[in-house]
């Protein structure tokens, strides 16, 4: 591994940044984008947001899409959501998982609703669906229900091992949710395979997938991919213990590994450093698995690299990027794997793994085996140890190659020039190259980067996605840089600088960019720059016909045709290259500046002007050298650094060599031979005395006889130079100086010739200072050095010049105190006292004595200054009093001060505010007496031992609270602790720390860095803080890095409230915009980040031009809705304002305001005399003036021309309707006469259609035939037998299947369910509990049914101990008999196609074709028979006709097309009619056919439901089918159906064929109305013969379903011969029972059950419904005498209890008529039949004869066959009971049953007393331990209060021994938990029991 430095030096050398255009291609979702998927063969990019997926091409542009939510929904309910599911709500589907599976052209789509279900739709087309289904349960449950739940993915196979068929799968990694399933790793099937269905798990059996500890571990998956034959997981979870950390771990799975024994996991550190086991970073957040480039690979070429992002626990507190080789992972594995095989153990312990997710320690790894077993076995087997984990000390640790403070999100590697490139999301919503902290400036959003961050095909184009927006932008903007220096800083790897191009490109951008140093990369910080020059400078006078060397690194060559100049300034010259030098000419001196230095700018340039290096040439001018030191210009010509030489004669600079005479001439560095005046005595001067001053002079031989003179600045005239005898010494008489400012000033002389007026160089510098500045007294003038011989004057009385002074003061003046701090002192003193004045000393060891009101005080001497202050530090006073301070000095003087001071002891009262936040920050205030005792300094306060800044001191004292550092706050007000000193504290109770504030949430999340936009946040406990500020800062790395100057923008509160804080959004510098800013909330100390509040640049605008302002103005732009609404936004024509209506990015919709504008400008208020007026657009502080605009006037319509408008419209309608009414009347009239002849036509015609009718029968077996009869499944057929007639229907608790109960007591319900079923099969207790139940009035006969369908549930199990307890056997198997199912389902079959052969009204549900006259349709309706044909879309070319009626309804067509398209499946899986749309295709285009629409006629209030009539719809037309999501349209154009169809609703009335009768009146009078059907309105009897044609179609099919039920010929099922049997048995020991009331007993009962086996001989296992029998028998038994439910009524009446089918109203109708013919036919009374009979009755009154002889010719067969014995039929109930008992809700039939155990528990409990069996049995104790256990009364008992209070009776002590038996039972089950607390109350309460049992006793004897 010693390549890993070197590999993490190359990945960071090459990170860097890139800028990229503010233009950038985007796409914005509805709401939060989940996950991110691209297609690598097309580039397609798909996300899976909330409630939607979306399908976009590479540049970002929609596809297509597709809703996935928001749905009906509770993770409670199992799928398909129903109306049992009753507490289902809308919720939205959060995308979990987007898989593409290429191979098939599909996208596999995951979300969070229906219990994770998955779908499959098409990859080219997103809003096609392939396959989807909610009805295969558990089995097929992918994903998680909860947001927080993480699931990835990989593509795989899966080889069946009994077809060895390659199946397609992907392998799932889920977290768990507590709604999911524990399945850790999946294997999911793609396709459909033998009895398996798409989705379902292929792998069950596995510890890693089963385990139900597997919750516990919370693990987070972050990634999954595949690798050379393996599948990886990343994840992170905890160990499982307390222990809450987590730790990241990579999973391994070989691929064709289908029992998950390899599945092993490594932990992965990512740590600051490797040295030891550290593991800072142990959360991953993201990765990316990439083959770095050659520089990062090293050696190993080939191998990729896992490059993943850490955090820290604490998200946001740190993060770092590590990468991991592959080959380093799967070298550890295989490590640790091997370690296990060959047996290496420490302590009884593997050494390196260990085996996770498994409760109890198991010993693994302890057989040894051969090393070579990981090779042979590399994929595991059953007999080597799985799962493993490896151990913490052998994780692999590698060290971080970046951190950063804040979070990182997502990672994304790409290769650019053999280098590896590295970009990095973070939780900001920045994407960064991080060398230089540096960011791709896509656009800021809310919400942190997606960690599916990818590029494109190329490599070119980044793909960021952030909340509800993907971006695309490119992975370099080296173009945006135009010189070398900004190029290369960036250090971006992508970018380099093209040198003879002199840009910023890509290297394959680079024309030359393969030459040496053509092409400078950017990491690297290289450019071609200018490293000297020869000769290194040159004076302006010297450079003609002179050539200058330039040397130049990272020169690439250069030869023709390139061109090389040099540029000095102006100047141009050809350049030529030898070697890495550049040789040019100078420039001449004329283009030189004459000034001292000159630096002329050179430029190195190629081709005209492309520059290549640039420098500065520095040419000199000695001539001017000597401007900038004017008082020594020899000494500066010739050391300055150009080499010049000073010439004494003309007294001038020149370059060397320029000479004269040599002896006039001073060489470079000869300074010591300058002429020069030098030494001066003495060097302090005092202002207003005359002090000679003496100097020396040098080298001045030639300046000899001259005269000189002496001046300075502060002198008013210029002295004269007196030269002393020898010569060389010189001497000034002096110069009274006057200055103030400062008690010391430099003073520098010059000296010239007086003759020629030349300086002479003077060095000649000395010191002048003032006695008397800030020498104010004695002390302090004492106090000066001795040097200045200053006194203190007596009779001047200050500080001056010695010799100034005419008598000295002897004795400074007594001590004089001016003021003291503090005035005021506690009693108990200890503090200090600053005393203020003049003449206090001139040291410390001066002061001798001081007292303060006559108390001693102590000196401070650290604290003491020179005569003007002395601290002391006052002493304890035993009272109050005031008094003088007094000090005593050196020598015995007093001084005593006016100022009094006072001892008295401070009383604080009050606090307030009188509480704050935990957090600290508050700013209390402190009032009461005299608080202003001592000084600021002096005081300390504390709030409970918390420390408070004092702020302010006075007569009230202010401090700020700091945190409270407490494991839990008091709730109990604190004392407030005000220290005087150091012994003096004063408490005052009153403060109290409460919650934090919170913040909850906050809107909008984004500003322009204008500012000045209203932000919300909203939360609690704002009232209790103070100060609260939005602040904007830079992010800690940004500041960190960039900046060493505090950078803040801020904004104080604007409005607030208890729960809401409003801020104007700060305003932000320009400059810091691309930095990664920062939003805090500061609420005292208490700060919040705004994590998600981003800024965006300022938006612009486009400039108009006099554009004329109307309703719809449009202002165009960029950027408008990044950080703004349409309700913010202001826009102001003039001083006017215009309401802005619709606010897009690039759009501004207006409207002109009301009235003209007064002025042209918002700001200048003035008349508007021309009509160009400003538009100023305003967000929020941001004001933009976008143009001239033209205000266009509106002008009123004159009322001349209103009232002629208004006043002839109505008149004209007046008139019409006056003329319509007599039209009307005189219609009237001549309808009745019409309607007597049309009651002659009607009379003549109904003759003819009765025999058109007969005509029309047709036989419809061959129809019926086509499909298979769809009979329900046992368990379906039984549920909806039983409970659906019940008050609860479908909800019903025994259908649904679920109970609500705790999953806390769930066990103790279990247990106790099973307890009451086990007293259920006591015999003695059953009888007991069904007498009393029949023994109450209130058990009515519903509740009997309900109660006898709950029992033979609970107890079916056990059909034969039912079957003696109810004395009845009327059920076995058959498989041999008739079937009654296929007469049954065909004459319900033939029922409903003879209805459908004529007109229904949609509407009033009535048919012309029915049996039952209340359902005829009275009306003689004209229709067509149309066939269409039907194409059903996304199924095929196939075509299917479909015969319909031209008067149908759009969805009668769907259901007739549904019907026959569809016609071998089952209702309940055939499309419902909303769910598929209809298409007319006429000709090229497509028309949507609908019930009702913006064309459906309409008269009055009245609206005809549109037909196929009313679209024109022809014979032989074409149409298609096509599925629709319940959510959304499938056509575009008919997306607003709904919105249209309930506008169309809400003030009409609809019909569809004929209104109802009572309505007709209101249109009688209206003109084609109805084609006047009024007029027939009377006779609508004549259309009875109707029911003649429909009873004479359906006869054979009604004949053959007698004949299979009631046919003398058939055998019959033993168990109903076992029952008429025992009912003859009965009617013998009852010698008053006549064959009447036998007949009665059989037909009552025979009717309801032998049916039921009749029904089940038609079901595929050919089996009698037994449950039902015995549960009839039952209910017929409490009801008393008969049931009036009888099962062949109840089943022609409702054939969906039998038959997967749908019956309508229409068909309803003829089948009641059907079945009341079945019950005449079983009666014995005759019915005489009158003309007024119903028509039902005289229907059938002809052929109930024959069938009351099927009825009696069946009892008799009956009577005759062997009779069944009654092991015989407990062998059938067995049977049964094994065959059936599983598929039903056993659990919950008995938790019913016990309801009504609950209900009757007196009376049952009594009966149980009174029964000796029952209590040899102890019956009574076992039902109540039940209901203690199920209702949970022993828990709340327990667990209650102290219960020693309680009274105490008989029943009392029985109920606590029930409750503390079950309690105890349930303990030892594990089941059921006591606290501590309880057990204590028990202790008391059992020792008052011992006493109460005594007195029971008592009571017991006295009563026997």
């Amino acid at each position: 591994m010693a390549w890993r430095p070197l590999a993490a030096l190359s990945l960071l050398l090459c990170f860097g940044l890139s800028c990229c255009e503010d233009t950038q291609d985007h796409f914005l979702s509805d709401k939060v984008i989940n996950n991110v998927v691209q297609d690598p063969q097309t580039g397609r990019i798909y996300l899976g947001a909330v409630n939607n997926i979306y399908q976009l091409n590479y540049d970002l542009q929609k596809e297509s899409s597709a809703v996935t939510g928001p749905k009906n929904d509770n993770p409670q309910c199992t799928p398909p959501i129903t109306a049992q599911c009753t507490d289902a709500k809308e919720m939205d589907n959060i995308n979990k998982l987007l898989l593409i599976n290429s191979a098939n052209g599909t996208l596999i789509v995951c979300g969070s609703l229906f219990r994770g279900i998955c779908s499959l739709v098409n990859l080219h087309s997103v809003d096609k669906p392939v396959y989807y289904s909610d009805t295969k349960g558990e089995k097929t449950y992918v994903a998680s229900t909860e947001e927080t739940v993480a699931v990835v993915g990989v593509i795989s196979y899966f080889i069946d091992a009994n077809t060895n068929a390659n199946l397609s799968v992907f392998v799932v990694g889920k977290g768990y949710g507590s709604s999911d399933s524990s399945k850790l790793i999946s294997t999911r099937l793609l396709q459909e395979h033998g009895e398996m269905d798409v989705f379902e798990n292929m792998v069950e059996a596995s510890t890693v997938q089963a385990s139900p500890f597997v919750q516990r571990y919370l693990h987070d998956f972050r990634h999954a991919f595949k690798h050379n034959g393996y599948i990886y997981f990343l994840f992170s979870r905890t160990s499982g213990s307390s222990d809450s950390r987590n730790i990241t771990f990579i999973a391994r799975l070989c691929e064709d590994d289908h029992h998950y024994y390899s599945y092993t996991e490594l932990q992965l550190n990512c740590s600051t450093s490797t040295e030891q086991q550290e593991n800072k970073y142990n959360k991953v957040q993201a990765a990316y698995l990439a083959k770095p480039g050659k520089v990062l690979a090293g050696k190993n070429p080939n191998d990729k690299v896992l490059f993943a992002v850490f955090s820290t626990d604490t998200d946001g507190r740190g993060s770092a990027l590590c990468m991991y080789p592959l080959s380093s992972i799967n070298a550890r594995l295989e490590e640790v794997i091997e370690s296990c095989y060959i047996g290496e153990v420490e302590d009884e312990k593997p050494k390196t793994v260990y085996s996770p997710y498994i409760s109890k320690t198991e010993a693994i790894c302890k057989t040894k085996r051969d090393k070579n077993m990981v090779k042979e076995y590399k994929c595991g087997a059953e007999f080597l140890p799985s799962p493993l984990a490896s151990k913490p000390e052998y994780a692999l640790t590698v060290k971080s190659i970046f951190t950063r403070n804040d979070m990182l999100t997502a990672v994304a590697v790409a290769v650019e020039n053999e280098h590896t490139v590295a970009f990095l999301g973070t939780s900001g919503a920045d994407v960064l190259k991080p060398y230089l902290y540096s960011k791709i400036p896509g656009e800021r959003s809310d919400g942190r980067v997606n960690k599916n961050l990818f590029f494109n095909s190329t490599l070119d184009i980044l793909y960021i996605t952030t909340g509800r927006k993907i971006t695309k932008v490119p992975v370099q903007a080296c173009e945006q840089k135009h010189d070398c220096q900004s190029c290369v800083s960036q250090r971006d790897p992508y970018c380099g600088w093209c040198v003879l191009e002199g840009r910023c490109t890509r290297k394959k951008d680079c024309h030359k960019g393969a030459g040496e140093n053509a092409w400078l990369w950017s990491p690297k910080q290289t450019c071609v720059t200018i490293k000297s020059f020869e000769p290194p400078n040159i004076s302006c006078k010297k450079t003609e016909r002179t050539q200058v060397r330039i040397n130049i690194t990272s020169l690439p060559s250069i030869s023709s045709p390139d061109k090389l100049n040099c540029e000095f300034d102006t100047y141009k010259s050809d350049g030529a290259m030898e070697g890495t030098q550049v040789i040019c000419d100078f420039p001449t001196s004329d283009h030189i500046p004459s000034t001292p230095e000159t630096q002329v700018p050179v430029k190195i340039t190629v081709n005209g002007g492309i520059e290549v290096a640039t420098s500065a040439f520095k040419f000199y001018n000695c001539a001017a050298v000597v401007k900038r030191s004017e008082n020594t210009p020899c000494i500066a010509c010739v050391t300055s650094e150009w080499g010049c030489q000073w010439n004494t004669h003309d007294h001038t600079c020149s370059d060397k060599g320029d000479t004269v005479t040599d002896s006039n001439i001073i060489q470079h560095g000869q300074g010591d031979k300058c002429p020069q005046f030098e030494i001066p005595e003495p060097l302090l001067i005092p202002v207003g005395f005359v002090t000679p001053i003496q100097f020396q002079g040098k080298n001045l031989d030639r300046y000899k006889d001259h005269t000189f003179q002496i001046g300075t600045e502060l002198m008013k005239q210029v002295g004269e130079v007196t030269v002393e005898a020898d010569g060389s010494k010189y001497s000034f008489k002096g110069y009274e100086f006057e200055y103030d400012k400062e008690p010391e000033v430099n003073v520098t002389f010059y000296v010239k010739d007086k003759a020629t007026g030349r300086k002479i160089d003077s060095t000649l510098r000395v010191v002048l200072y003032n006695c008397s500045v800030r020498r104010e007294d004695c002390s302090l003038c004492k106090n000066a050095h001795s040097k200045y011989n200053c006194v203190w004057c007596d009779t001047s009385k200050s500080c001056i010049y010695r010799n100034r002074c005419s008598e000295e003061a002897k004795q400074c003046p007594d001590p004089k105190i001016t003021d003291i701090t503090p005035r005021y002192g506690p009693m108990n003193g200890q503090i200090s006292v600053t005393i203020k004045g003049s003449n206090l000393g001139i040291k410390q060891e001066d002061i001798k004595n001081i007292t303060v009101a006559g108390v001693p005080c102590t000196h401070q001497p650290e604290k003491y200054s020179v005569s003007t202050s002395v601290v002391c530090e006052i002493g304890p006073s035993e009272h109050s009093q005031v008094g003088v301070v007094e000090v005593e000095v050196e020598g015995g003087r007093p001084g005593r001060s006016e100022v009094l001071f006072t001892y008295r002891d401070p009383v604080p009262q009050a606090v307030s505010p009188s509480k704050g936040p935990a957090a600290g920050g508050t700013i209390i205030t402190i009032t009461g007496e005299d608080l202003d005792t001592a000084s600021k300094e002096d005081i300390s306060i504390t709030v409970e031992r918390e420390p408070c800044e004092v702020l302010t001191f006075g007569r009230e004292i202010t401090c700020r609270t700091g945190p409270y550092k407490g494991q839990k706050i008091p709730s109990d007000k604190l004392s407030v602790t005000v220290k005087y000193g150091k012994d003096t504290s004063k408490e005052v109770s009153g403060f109290e720390y409460s919650a934090n504030p919170k913040i909850t949430n906050y809107e909008p999340r984004a500003s322009f860095v204008c500012g000045g936009r209203k932000i919300q946040v909203t939360g609690s406990g704002f009232d209790q803080v103070q100060r609260v500020t939005m602040r904007v800062l830079p992010s800690s790395d940004e500041f960190n890095q960039k900046s060493s100057a505090y950078i803040e923008f801020s904004q104080e509160v604007s409005n607030r409230s208890e729960t809401l804080l409003e801020f104007l959004s700060p305003v932000v510098n320009k400059t810091y915009i691309n930095q990664s800013l920062r939003t805090i909330i500061q609420l005292d100390n208490l700060v919040e980040n705004l994590t998600e509040f981003v800024y965006h640049q300022d938006p612009w605008f486009d400039t108009l031009t006099d554009k004329a302002i109307t309703e719809g103005t449009i202002i165009s732009g960029k950027g408008f809705s990044k950080a703004m609404t349409a309700k913010e936004a202001q826009a102001f024509v003039g001083d006017e304002l215009c309401l802005v209506t619709i606010l897009e990015d690039d759009k501004l919709f207006l409207v002109a305001p009301a009235r003209p504008p007064k002025s042209t400008s918002r700001r200048h208020r003035r008349d508007t005399s021309s009509e160009a007026m400003e538009l100023t657009i305003k967000f929020g502080n941001g004001e933009w003036n976008v143009g001239s605009v033209r205000f266009e006037r509106k002008y009123e319509v004159p009322l001349y021309i209103i009232i002629p408008a208004v006043l002839i419209p109505m008149v004209l309608f007046i008139a019409v309707s006056i003329y319509c009414y007599r039209r009307k009347s005189q219609q009237a009239e001549r309808e009745y006469e019409k309607i007597k002849n049309q009651l002659a036509n009607l009379e003549e015609s109904v003759r003819d259609r009765c025999k058109k009718e007969f005509t029309e029968m047709e036989d419809h077996t061959s129809d019926l035939n086509e499909a298979r009869i769809p009979f329900l499944d046992y368990k379906n057929y039984t549920n909806r037998v039983f409970f659906l007639p019940s008050k609860d229907g479908a909800n019903d608790v025994m259908i649904t299947g679920k109970l609500d109960i705790p999953e806390s007591r769930r066990a103790i319900v279990d247990q106790a369910l099973n307890q009451f079923s086990n007293l259920l099969n006591s015999k003695t207790f059953l009888i007991n509990f069904i007498r009393t139940l029949e023994g109450r009035q209130e058990f009515n006969a519903r509740n009997k049914v309900y109660f006898a369908s709950l029992l033979t549930v609970a107890l079916h199990g056990k059909l034969e101990y039912y079957t003696d307890i109810m004395r009845t056997l009327l059920l076995e198997l058959m498989e041999e008999y008739d079937s009654a199912g296929e007469p049954l389902y065909k004459l319900f079959k033939a029922i409903k196609h003879q209805v459908e052969k004529g007109p229904v009204d949609a509407k009033m549900k009535k048919a012309k074709y029915t049996l039952n006259d209340t359902g005829l349709l009275g009306d003689d309706v004209e229709y067509t028979v149309l066939t269409l044909h039907v194409l059903v879309h996304g199924e095929g070319p196939d075509v299917t006709p479909v015969k319909v009626l031209n008067c149908d309804t759009i969805s009668q067509v769907k259901e007739k097309i549904i019907e026959q398209v569809y016609r071998n499946l089952p209702y309940t899986q055939r499309p419902t009619v909303d769910s598929v749309a209809l298409e007319w295709r006429p000709g090229s285009t497509g028309q949507i056919l609908s019930d009702l629409d913006l064309t459906s006629q309409k008269d009055g209030r009245w609206k005809r439901i549109n037909t196929l009539a009313h679209y024109n719809v022809r014979d032989c037309a074409t149409v298609v089918l096509s599925r629709v999501l319940h959510t959304q349209q499938s056509f575009d154009q008919n997306q607003d159906y709904h919105e249209e169809r309930n506008a169309l609703l809400e003030d009409d009335k609809v019909f569809h064929l004929v209104r109802p009768a009572d309505e007709l009146d209101e249109v009688k009078s209206k003109r084609g109305s109805m084609k006047d059907k009024s007029t027939t309105k009377a006779i609508t009897e004549i259309y009875l013969t109707r029911l003649l044609s429909m009873k004479g179609t359906l006869q054979q099919f009604v004949d053959d379903f007698f004949r299979s039920v009631l046919c003398s010929g058939t055998v019959v099922p033993p168990a109903v011969k076992y029952f008429f049997d025992f009912l003859d048995e009965q009617a013998q020991k009852h010698d008053n029972v006549d064959d009447e009331t036998i007949h009665i007993w059989k037909t009552n009962r025979y009717e309801t059950l032998n049916a039921s086996e009749q029904q089940s001989r038609g079901r595929r296992d050919s089996r009698i419904d037994s449950v039902w029998i015995a549960r009839s028998f039952f209910s017929h038994r409490a009801a008393g005498t008969s049931l009036p439910l009888r099962f062949w009524v109840n089943i022609l009446k409702n054939p969906h209890f039998i038959f997967d089918v749908h019956v309508t109203e229409v068909v309803d109708a003829s089948l009641s008529v059907i079945a009341q013919t079945f019950m005449d036919a079983c009666t014995k009374t005759e019915h005489k039949l009158t003309r007024e009979s119903p028509s039902n009755k005289l229907l059938y009154a002809k052929e109930i004869s024959t069938y009351k002889k099927m009825v009696d010719d069946y009892y008799k067969g009956i009577r005759q066959m062997v009779p069944v014995s009654d092991q015989d039929m407990n062998t059938h109930l067995a049977e049964i009971s094994r065959s059936h008992t599983d598929k039903l809700n056993t659990q919950v039939a008995l938790h019913q049953l016990y309801q009504y155990a609950s209900k009757y528990y007196d009376g049952i409990i009594s009966s149980l007393e009174d029964d000796p069996a029952a209590q040899s049995k102890q019956l009574t104790l076992r039902l109540q331990q039940i209901a203690a256990a199920l209702e949970n009364k022993c828990h709340s008992f327990l667990c209650g209060d102290d219960v020693t209070s309680c009274g105490f009776t008989v029943k009392f002590v029985v109920q606590l021994s029930v409750c503390i038996g079950v309690c105890d039972a349930d303990v030892r089950a594990g089941g059921f938990f006591v606290p501590p607390k309880a057990y204590q109350s028990l202790n008391k309460f059992f020792a008052a029991v011992r006493n109460h049992l005594k007195l029971l006793l008592f009571y017991m004897y006295q009563m026997i």
